[in-house]
């Protein structure tokens, strides 16, 4: 249950929402049962007046009474079905906030050893389960605990020892299923949240890897497996459906029990009366309609298991301590930027061999490098210690003279604009994509930076109202990498990061992309990283990497005269 604890301090945010939710639903509840408690009574002292040939019989008041109770019912089931559902939406708003906020300084370090599929599952699936604990559990229980009160207290005006019998057998019910089927639920619900992520996570991995798979003809044996997780998934739900309708059964002979007693303690008079007549229909059909108020309580405790274990899985993720602290406060954005790496070095975590090795560098500002080599030679993790994804193990990286540790988050990523390899689009309209960028631009500006890539063709039909869809499809590589490039004049950094602008691209569409770079970053300090060696004589320097370490550099007429590593590349092609 301590599991539970950081959530429940979320929902003081929306406390008075919540709140009225629980106040409608107890309103309908007592709605609920005076309407057929009041119709019981009004029906059967119709028929003994009938009987006993009374001819004064005030019907009008009850009869006003039932159509009252009606009327609070519905409008009150409508209204608390409104609030509660508003206010739940509301909480898992706040909750995914949270949660992403938390995620954002852990990255990439402290979310290296969780799989996409399965931080999408813990941040999407089980974050809605903790919905859970509003809707099923706290709204209904508080609901069943006052209903219990007031209408012992109600019928303890009629009678006490009925009314008192009545309001121990449902206390007794409140303190005694929901513990007893939460127990009993607990381990199905557990099974149930890591069943239900691993088969997504599966299958997050099996849409992905399609081309893999059946490359290396190991596609029917995963979806095998897929399809065995998912049987094992099911029958955790069955076994959890059957708890449902054993607390269904339970819940229903506990309320018979209840009414035949009320039925016999009744008929022995009621208040001192003998001869209680009406008054006996008034005690069974409140005890019908009271334990309606109580059965879905045990329900609701077999999935507090389940929710649990979702928040547990949540708070594995969120409590880490980020690697990469930032310090607050702000500082001005410079102009331009000059680097210099002094001797650094650098090591993923459990790993024996150093991705960097005492790397020295003085980039000044304006100055344009390409950093090049093989793949694994440490070019894109130099660019990601440059962001402050990852410190440094040792040595120093310098922003104008300044140490980046102290720079605040705002002003390091206001300095700094990268154009990553993969780029990545949202399922939304071309303006929306733009504005990631920079919030505040106008259309005018986003039609500027358009054209000024060479995309004018995106504003053809629908302008920047154009839908992309998810990841731009129907955009080409080139198209994607001009997008990216748009986005980071947008930004408007003085520091371009640049991975892998040109990789899978033609060779028409990477001097195409590469004359763009040279024309419209001439003010602007660029760090390109590639293992291409088309276009490299625009650049100030190329920077040569092997094994972590800066083997050479030079312009490219100084390196071909070198005949050293680079040399040794061209000569290749």
């Amino acid at each position: 249950m301590r599991a539970l604890l950081p959530y429940l301090a979320l929902y003081k945010r929306h406390k008075w929402l919540l709140m009225l939710g629980i106040i409608l639903a107890i309103v309908t509840l007592l709605a609920s049962i005076g309407l057929l408690t009041l119709s019981g009574w009004f029906l059967s002292a119709s028929a003994v007046a009938g009987v006993a040939g009374v001819y004064s019989f005030n019907y009008m008041l009850p009869a006003a009474g039932v159509r009252g109770a009606a009327i609070i019912r519905t409008a009150g089931r409508y209204f608390e079905r409104l609030v509660s559902h508003d206010a739940t939406f509301r909480v898992l708003e706040h909750l995914r906030v949270f949660t992403f906020s938390k995620l954002l300084p852990l990255s990439p370090a402290g979310l290296a050893r969780f799989r996409q599929g399965e931080l999408l599952n813990r941040l999407v699936a089980d974050v809605d389960t903790l919905d859970h604990l509003y809707l099923r559990v706290i709204s209904p229980l508080v609901g069943a605990m006052v209903v219990t009160g007031v209408v012992t207290l109600g019928l303890s005006l009629l009678d006490t020892t009925l009314a008192l019998t009545l309001g121990g057998i449902m206390l007794a019910t409140l303190l005694l299923l929901p513990p007893l089927f939460y127990r009993a639920g607990k381990p199905t619900g557990e099974a149930l949240t890591h069943y239900r992520a691993s088969y997504r996570q599966m299958l997050t991995a099996w849409l992905q890897g399609q081309a893999e798979l059946t490359i290396f003809g190991a596609s029917n044996r995963y979806r095998d497996e897929m399809e065995h997780n998912e049987l094992v998934w099911h029958e955790a739900q069955r076994r959890q459906a059957g708890l449902t309708a054993l607390s269904q059964a339970v819940m229903l002979l506990i309320s018979g029990v209840a009414v035949v007693l009320m039925l016999w303690m009744a008929a022995g008079g009621v208040g001192g009366n003998d001869s209680p007549g009406a008054l006996i229909a008034l005690f069974v059909f409140c005890a019908l309609a009271a334990f309606e108020a109580l059965a879905p309580v045990t329900g609701a405790f077999q999935h507090l298991g389940q929710v649990i274990a979702s928040a547990r899985r949540v708070t594995q993720v969120i409590e880490q301590k980020p690697d990469v602290i930032f310090p607050d406060g702000a500082q001005s954005v410079p102009e331009q930027v000059a680097l210099t790496l002094d001797g650094v070095s650098f090591s993923y975590p459990n790993q024996t061999q150093p991705a960097l090795r005492g790397v020295t560098l003085d980039i000044e500002a304006g100055e344009h490098l390409a950093l090049l080599g093989r793949t694994g030679c440490g070019k894109s993790t130099l660019l990601q210690l440059l962001t402050r994804a990852w410190d440094v193990s040792s040595g120093a990286i310098k922003l104008n003279g300044e140490r980046i540790e102290t720079l605040s988050e705002a002003t390091l990523r206001a300095a700094i604009s990268v154009v990553p390899q993969r780029v990545h689009l949202f399922s939304a309209t071309l303006r929306e994509n733009l504005l990631l960028a920079s919030p505040a631009a106008s259309d005018e500006a986003l039609r500027a930076v358009l054209k000024r890539v060479g995309l004018e063709k995106l504003l053809e039909e629908n302008g920047l109202n154009a839908w992309l869809g998810e990841g731009g499809r129907q955009l080409s590589g080139g198209e994607l990498r001009r997008l990216a490039i748009a986005r980071a004049l947008l930004h408007d950094a003085p520091l371009l990061l640049l991975d892998e602008p040109t990789e899978g691209l033609d060779a028409e569409t990477e001097s195409q992309i590469l004359d763009l770079l040279a024309d419209v970053l001439k003010a602007k300090t660029v760090l390109m990283v590639t293992h291409r060696l088309r276009g490299l004589a625009r650049f100030n320097r190329i920077i040569v990497m092997d094994n972590g370490e800066i083997i050479e550099q030079g312009n490219h007429a100084e390196l071909m005269a070198s005949k050293g590593r680079y040399y040794q590349f061209r000569q290749r092609l």
